[in-house]
């Protein structure tokens, strides 16, 4: 019996989707996350803006054109926000959200529709892995409430999984780079276990970490000093932002400025000299001013971000910022121009400090990540190896090196 498990949106739903696949496998099923012919499909489906949506809602037909007489189990963000959109297609099985989704494997013979809210982190099957890269989630829903984000309502509270589950599934992965994901990974707390002993106890893990994104909040000295106590991990910091303009921050409750914000920066760079420090930007927020973004484009090089992930503003149904007066399509259009432009600046300048020098990275199938997250091409570069190398020039969406020797 073949299984599809097709999947739109964040690391956090890879990772899940991961995770049932390998549960499927478990149970004897031929699973594939590519979407074609199957006996049985699993969408998990996407809500963070109104294309995800609608593309996760098509998702349906598209599984129904392979096999119309397959059933089709949605779960995910989107359905939890709207769980009727889906159950009423045709060939819908079972629809969850964004939370139980570890319950599924045990519902797979029930039908309709249930949202429970987990109180707990929801433990899942350790996701199938290569030897190259792992994601291990950490925890899971969000109490921030940015005004215009709708996850946390989808997700439910920030809960965090217990230590010990994370440093044995840590300890068995056979990857040479673990990346510890969450919705909040900020937020992490197992009693009295935070972010940075975490980071400790996994020191002993014979791999590479690297973490996902973090709020500036988190970035403090015992943070820092635990990363390099620990060390295994990456300097790689990629620190949500959102806006450079404080009062538009004030307006999407996030708690920090400006000034705050860039302060955390330098403490990262006095901690860690080559550390790379990638964001979010969101461009055309409903208050945001030409003013407002003019300080968007300008955090950019004050920050030296290594990378810069834009968005354009999409208003989110029953969140605070759904009720202001969006800004044209237009002028959302023309700022999403600019800041994309910014950001490749941005990335070529940082990469360029690093021409001639020297670094660890590890290869996948076409090229690999540097322990600063510098996409890198090199000739001879086999999957899996951990290799000196010596940056010469750019190359495609990152730089083209000569490998130097293999890490063992």
């Amino acid at each position: 019996m073949k299984a599809c498990v097709f999947t739109l949106g964040c690391k956090m739903n890879e990772v899940e989707s991961a995770s049932l696949m390998q549960g499927l496998a478990l149970r004897g099923l031929d699973v594939t996350d590519k979407l074609g012919l199957a006996d049985v499909y699993f969408l998990n489906t996407c809500a963070v803006t109104q294309e995800a949506e609608k593309k996760s809602r098509q998702a349906v037909a598209r599984m129904r054109k392979f096999n119309a007489d397959a059933p089709v189990y949605v779960f995910g963000c989107a359905s939890e926000r709207d769980a009727k959109a889906f159950a009423d297609k045709e060939g819908v099985r079972f629809v969850s959200g964004a939370q139980g989704k570890g319950k599924i494997l045990e519902r797979l013979d029930a039908e309709g529709i249930f949202l429970e809210k987990d109180e707990a982190f929801c433990e899942m099957p350790a996701p199938k892995t290569s030897r190259t890269r792992a994601y291990l989630r950490i925890q899971d829903g969000c109490d921030r409430f940015c005004s215009y984000c709708v996850i946390p309502y989808l997700r439910g509270r920030s809960r965090s999984r217990s230590a010990e589950s994370i440093v044995s599934e840590a300890k068995d992965c056979k990857a040479k780079e673990i990346v510890l994901t969450g919705v909040d990974v900020s937020s992490y707390r197992d009693g009295e276990t935070d972010l940075g002993a975490l980071l400790k106890k996994l020191g002993n893990v014979p791999a590479r970490i690297r973490l996902g994104s973090l709020e500036a909040g988190v970035v403090t000295g015992d943070l820092l000093s635990a990363m390099k106590d620990a060390g295994n991990v990456c300097p790689h910091f990629h620190l949500s932002l959102q806006s450079g303009s404080n009062a538009v921050l004030r307006a999407m409750n996030r708690r920090y400025t400006r000034e705050e914000y860039l302060a955390c920066c330098e403490k990262i760079y006095r901690a860690f000299p080559s550390a790379a420090i990638s964001t979010d930007l969101i461009a055309g927020f409903p208050t945001e001013r030409e003013e407002d973004f003019e300080k968007s484009l300008s955090i950019i090089d004050e920050a030296g971000f290594s990378r810069v992930h834009c968005f354009p503003f999409s208003p989110r149904p029953n969140t605070v910022a759904a009720k202001m007066k969006d800004l044209p399509a237009s002028i959302k259009k023309e700022r999403m121009a600019r800041l994309t432009d910014a950001a490749a600046r941005a990335e070529r300048k940082y990469i360029e400090k690093f021409l001639g020098k020297e670094l660890q990275v590890l290869f996948e199938d076409d090229g690999g990540y540097s322990e600063n997250y510098i996409r890198v091409y090199a000739s001879g570069a086999k999957e899996g190896e951990l290799c000196f190398v010596r940056l010469k020039g750019f190359e495609k969406d990152g730089a083209c090196a000569e490998i130097g020797g293999i890490i063992k």
